[in-house]
């Protein structure tokens, strides 16, 4: 099956180094940038406990990567045309 995915979606996915070709299917995709995600959280916490980002920073540093993410507020249905 092909997938055309809306030209905005592929700006999104293009500033996380991802290009998706016709065939991959949106859900795998965002399961993919939502592992990236997850992993940058994991590395602020991991900063935080080891003392780089202070605790009172914690939240607003997760907010604005958060922000850089909002790819994955979008739902599925609205990732691709037709």
């Amino acid at each position: 099956m092909a997938f055309r995915y809306r030209p905005s979606v592929l700006e999104q996915l293009a500033r996380h180094g991802v290009a998706p070709g016709e065939d991959t299917p949106p859900d795998l995709v965002r399961d993919f940038v939502n592992s990236l995600y997850v992993i940058e959280i994991r590395l602020l916490k991991d900063r935080m406990k080891a003392g780089i980002i202070p605790m009172a920073d914690y939240s607003r540093t997760v907010a604005e990567l958060r922000a850089r993410y909002p790819i994955l507020s979008l739902p599925l249905r609205f990732w691709t045309e037709g």
